[in-house]
């Protein structure tokens, strides 16, 4: 699967989100069709069908993680200061 760059996927979140925050949802047919093309594009860019799975694909590709990373779901390590020794 070809993997959108990481530039392109950090602009459709924000397009997303700010069309999201403006209400394109529920404004003009203009607004919703760019709503539309936006998320239809994410999951493109993303290889997934929905929306939602999208966008955490997209945050996931951009946090670093790789694939067979599953560091997002281990516990954190014990909080508090490191020492050196």
């Amino acid at each position: 699967m070809l993997m959108a760059h990481p530039a392109v996927l950090r602009d459709l979140i924000a397009q997303y989100e700010a069309l999201k925050v403006l209400g394109a949802g529920d404004s003009t047919p203009q607004a919703r069709q760019r709503l539309a093309d936006v998320s239809y594009t994410l999951c493109v860019a993303t290889g997934t069908r929905d929306v939602d799975m999208a966008l955490i694909a997209a945050r996931h590709r951009l946090s670093g993680a790789r694939p067979e990373d599953d560091s997002l779901l281990e516990p954190a390590g014990p909080a508090g200061p490191v020492s050196a020794i």
